[in-house]
């Protein structure tokens, strides 16, 4: 017995899931659409501890995948370094929250969507210091299921269904982000051959 998917995608979980949709009327995500880049209010809401983790998402998935030339991690990073003192990488990940590495994770992993091993391994840290967080852990399997795509499109889907089934998670983002997700998502969901 083997899967099968219905159909062939050129698009990806990383940049086909519209998360922003869901928070579209929050002003912080208006920004983030209109503005291009980073900017210094959209760096302090990301930081902030007191912002909802899933509205931080939203930000990051508005901001998108392109830059030209310098990626939204390193930005952020930099803002890190400057504003909290991390010395280097392995500093952030050692002292940081589960929320402040998922965005470390969830900009890296778009700032080279083909290349995710260590957006991976970054949202592997999340999810141990948040594994309650709905939120945490759905970013984490769309980094997951983005690698997947390389080898096992049944897998795709399987690694983000697995978060949405899990009813031990927070429910800490709301059901048309949600919706937004598993509208494509659910596009690789596979049968028996």
């Amino acid at each position: 017995m083997g899967c099968f998917c219905s159909s062939l995608f050129a698009d990806s979980p990383l940049t086909s899931t519209n998360i922003h949709l869901g928070y579209k009327n929050e002003p912080i995500v208006i920004e983030a659409l209109e503005k291009s880049g980073l900017t210094e209010n959209i760096l302090m809401y990301l930081a902030s501890p007191s912002n909802p983790i899933a509205i931080k998402i939203a930000v990051i998935n508005a901001l998108g995948w392109e830059m030209g030339g310098h990626t939204y991690s390193d930005v952020f990073f930099r803002y890190l370094q400057k504003e909290r003192k991390y010395k280097n990488m392995d500093k952030f990940t050692k002292k940081a929250s589960g929320e402040l590495i998922i965005c470390m994770a969830y900009l890296k992993a778009l700032g080279n969507y083909f290349e995710v091993d260590d957006a991976i391994l970054l949202a592997q840290k999340a999810k141990k210091n948040n594994p309650k967080s709905y939120t945490v852990n759905i970013v984490g399997a769309l980094i997951e299921a983005q690698k997947a795509m390389d080898d096992d499109w049944c897998e795709v889907y399987e690694i983000t269904n697995r978060v949405r089934e899990n009813k031990a998670l927070i429910d800490d983002m709301n059901e048309d982000a949600k919706n937004e997700i598993f509208n494509y998502m659910d596009l690789y969901a596979c049968g028996s051959q």
